[in-house]
């Protein structure tokens, strides 16, 4: 950025306190929705990570509670999330409630910044940028995975931004690689970008990121060995600590699969083909698009191989969309690109799989019960759309470009 478009940022700092303010008012109504829920319903995965944090203050097992009825959720994370989550245990409920809601869109406005800075930073829409930039943040706040977000509380927004932000970012003033070695040290899906690091030949920036990764899995053991020892021997092992896997909201492969109830020894051989396929696609897509200098589909695509590859992946997982959206956008000159991003952002903002559980609820012969578990499995099948869109449809789009 040169010094007179600094000048321009500096001179519009009114407009971005404006715009600010416009996004506070346009996601009230949703804030206001899920912060005023029953105390049982409300942020039910918040509860769950500031619980965990307070058995460590208690010095009680974290792997051994789960949460209070009807919910009853135990902890899923690895110990240094629990660590890390004592300092919400040592927050009011209600304080713990607006900070880590208010940190859900501080994460969400780092990942549209560095997502969408094609456009933010083109030239026909710079000195517009602040409104732009709000505009985007309420859009994207309205699709369905970011809503759940702030519904339950979910951590998964702010492991985007990490990851985003440490590929993308043009000069970095932490070592690139240390936000995807914290990202994979506190939620495991993360290490998908290992693998995009191996492939893409980023040798330095995998070292540092599989140093911070191993540090923090690693001191654990001499914190709370007890913990850590029953996190990696026992509750890694138990996927149903995770919840129901035939559930609705289980978008992965896996969770598709389950869902045409085969048996469990042919279910498993088909998901390891398949993610074998599947991973091999999505990751050659990724090393071509790094090597054509588009890194954002590149991590737009290890963001959809995190939630298809993964054994669970429910529909908040799916946060990777606002990466996958500002991929196709581009900096915003090619129409065609416009206007299939508005049809992916609708399709991602409407309970497409939920569709699918009323239809096969009709009992419509002939119909329900097919038609309904393609509908169920809409926003995996989907993603599945997108990785191939991402790899074959995008390449030929960019080239007139």
């Amino acid at each position: 950025m040169t010094s007179g478009e600094v000048r321009v940022m500096r001179r519009q700092w009114w407009a971005w306190v404006l715009a600010a303010l416009v996004v506070v008012a346009a996601v009230a109504p949703l804030v206001y929705g899920w912060l005023t829920n029953p105390d049982d319903q409300r942020l039910v995965d918040l509860d769950v990570y500031r619980t965990g944090g307070q058995m460590l203050l208690e010095g009680r097992p974290v792997y051994d509670y789960v949460t209070p009825a009807p919910q009853l959720l135990p902890f899923t994370y690895p110990p240094i999330a629990a660590m890390l989550a004592v300092v919400l245990a040592k927050m009011s409920w209600l304080t713990a409630q607006w900070v880590w809601t208010a940190g859900i869109f501080v994460a969400l406005a780092v990942t549209v910044w560095f997502s969408f800075r094609q456009v933010l930073e083109g030239e026909t829409l710079r000195k517009y940028a602040p409104w732009v930039f709000a505009l985007l943040m309420v859009l994207c706040t309205y699709l369905m995975p970011i809503r759940d977000q702030v519904r339950f509380g979910q951590v998964d927004i702010l492991l985007v931004a990490l990851c985003v932000a440490d590929c993308v970012a043009r000069r970095p003033w932490w070592p690139r690689g240390f936000l995807i070695g914290l990202a994979t040290a506190v939620k495991l899906t993360p290490g998908v970008f290992l693998i995009y690091l191996l492939v893409t030949r980023q040798w330095r920036t995998f070292f540092m990121a599989a140093f911070a990764a191993a540090v923090l899995t690693l001191l654990p053991f001499g914190v709370i060995p007890q913990d850590a020892s029953d996190f990696w021997f026992s509750a890694l092992l138990d996927p149903e600590r995770l919840g129901a896997n035939a559930a609705t909201t289980n978008q992965s492969i896996r969770g598709m699969l389950i869902r045409l109830y085969m048996p469990d020894l042919l279910t498993s051989a088909i998901w390891v083909v398949i993610v074998a396929v599947v991973g091999w696609y999505g990751f050659r897509g990724a090393r071509d698009a790094y090597k054509a200098n588009d890194p954002l589909t590149a991590v737009a695509l290890v963001g959809l191989m995190a939630v298809l590859l993964s054994p669970v992946a429910w529909i908040h997982h799916l946060a990777w969309v606002v990466v996958v959206l500002a991929a196709i956008v581009g900096d915003g000159r090619d129409t065609v690109r416009l206007r299939v991003a508005a049809v992916v952002w609708l399709y991602y903002v409407m309970t497409v799989p939920w569709w699918g559980v009323s239809l096969k609820q009709a009992d419509i012969p002939g119909v329900s019960l097919v038609l309904g578990k393609i509908v169920q499995n809409g926003f995996g099948l989907g993603a599945l759309a997108l990785v191939w869109m991402l790899v074959s449809w995008l390449p030929k789009r960019r080239e007139p470009a």
